[in-house]
């Protein structure tokens, strides 16, 4: 069996049990996408995802719910949240928000930025991915406006807060766009220019 990948660096500092558990979520995610590579998302079966990673269906199970979860899941909405709150008082919250997409995706080691392009990748490609992609979205907009609400001393059904947190899920939809376009383009780079356009009043 090859070598399970590392925890992600950027996490902050976990106990015994928990790297044990991101370990085991990432062996998984691993050789699913590895499966997904040689021989396609929808010829690969769950159960042939358990037999390569060497776990059970259960602990499968436990950590993944659906084939769909194993692309779709990742670790960097919480270290984004916390990146974002870690920032100085004085940055306005989209300054805030930029700084800590830069502090999460711009330190990746090359592993994980090559998993995330073939993430990305098979996402885009693969229609029912791509649509529950979309639908995250979502999710994603609130804990975003949940962040920025708390930080902006706002509650976090605010219309600004809301709007503001649905700008950067534009941003992040464009990024998707244009890694379609060129899937080798740098992920951290694409984020930081298009959040960069929006702390700009995206003028043209």
């Amino acid at each position: 069996m090859p070598n399970d990948p590392d925890v992600p660096t950027t996490q902050p500092k976990l106990g015994l049990r928990e790297r044990k558990k991101a370990k085991t979520r990432a062996t998984i995610q691993h050789h699913a996408l590895r499966l997904f590579a040689a021989q396609g998302y929808d010829a690969t079966t769950i159960e042939q995802i358990i037999d390569a990673a060497e776990v059970s269906e259960s602990t499968f199970f436990r950590y993944f719910p659906t084939k769909e979860a194993v692309v779709l899941s990742d670790d960097y909405d919480p270290q984004l949240v916390a990146a974002y709150h870690a920032q100085p008082d004085d940055l306005p919250p989209i300054s805030a928000l930029r700084a800590a997409f830069r502090e999460v995706f711009g330190v990746l080691p090359d592993k994980q930025r090559d998993q995330q392009r073939q993430r990305i990748a098979l996402i885009l490609s693969v229609p029912a991915l791509r649509a529950a992609m979309l639908d995250q979205f979502s999710a994603v907009m609130q804990l975003l406006a949940d962040a920025i609400a708390e930080r902006a001393g706002r509650p976090s059904d605010d219309f600004a807060v809301r709007t503001l947190a649905g700008a950067v899920v534009g941003v992040m939809i464009a990024v998707l766009a244009a890694l379609a376009d060129n899937p080798t383009a740098d992920l951290s780079d694409l984020i930081d220019q298009g959040i960069a356009h929006l702390e700009a009043g995206l003028d043209l």
